[in-house]
């Protein structure tokens, strides 16, 4: 069967675009970057990347203005279709204001607010520890153990997961929709800093739509695809566990 094909889409502004392919490839995958008003037939492709930096400059709020344009539109589509959507870092802003995620109504039901933490208000780039803490498996978490953790940097200054809608939070933990949280090297979910680097609810690092085919995840798993994208550098193309992410969302393509 023919590689499945992923269309990273560009909007003025963003900066990941060529990470994110390269984590696409590396997955085994085709992949191509396309403008935010391209011309061609996104029903082509099998799914949909948004990747990180500044869309539109994070004009009024982070994603707000990339959400309401027209392209948005067709991915919310394509979503439905059940083709596969991860939005990352301001991608993953983008999706909460279009709605889709968390889309259990279909309207913008959470926020990405500023970052919350005692070291700075604003911008704030470190590395941290997430866990796959899902019960069920996902277009993106399909390759992952239960509880097995990444390591992976953040860079944002809205990231912190939020919603004042109890009935909410309640929704997204029986439909096991909240997938990634930040935790210790060790793996225990500790609600402070730096563990938790944007105060984010519940420690949420990632949420999915109910379906599991669509989801928003602030960390970059993009940065960190091989060993020698680390802190700690090493001249090596060893493969992190967090391409699993892309080869998840392979297997769910091919699967399908």
């Amino acid at each position: 069967m023919q590689k499945p094909s992923i269309a990273v889409i560009y909007f003025p502004g963003n900066n990941c675009e060529e990470e994110t392919l390269r984590a696409v490839i590396a997955a085994g995958m085709r992949g191509k970057i396309l403008n935010w008003n391209t011309k061609e037939n996104l029903g082509s492709y099998d799914g949909f990347v948004i990747p990180g930096g500044w869309a539109y400059e994070d004009r009024i709020r982070a994603g707000v203005i990339a959400a309401k344009d027209p392209v948005m539109g067709i991915i919310r589509q394509e979503a439905e279709k059940g083709k596969p959507v991860l939005g990352i870092c301001n991608g993953a802003q983008v999706l909460v204001e279009t709605g889709i995620i968390p889309g259990l109504k279909d309207k913008v039901e959470m926020a990405l607010a500023p970052n919350k933490n005692p070291f700075v208000s604003g911008y704030y780039n470190a590395w941290v520890y997430i866990k796959n803490t899902a019960n069920k498996k996902n277009a993106f978490n399909s390759l992952f153990k239960k509880d097995e953790i990444l390591h992976l940097p953040v860079a944002h200054g809205e990231g912190r997961f939020v919603t004042k809608d109890k009935a909410l939070i309640k929704q997204l933990i029986k439909n096991k929709q909240i997938i990634f949280q930040y935790c210790t090297k060790e793996g225990k979910i500790e609600n402070k800093f730096p563990i938790n680097p944007n105060g984010s609810m519940l420690n949420i690092a990632a949420i999915s739509n109910k379906k599991g085919n669509v989801i928003a995840i602030m960390p970059h798993p993009e940065r960190a695809i091989w060993e020698r994208q680390y802190q700690d550098f090493k001249k090596s193309d060893k493969k992190m566990n967090t391409i699993k992410i892309f080869e998840s969302i392979k297997n769910y393509i091919l699967e399908k």
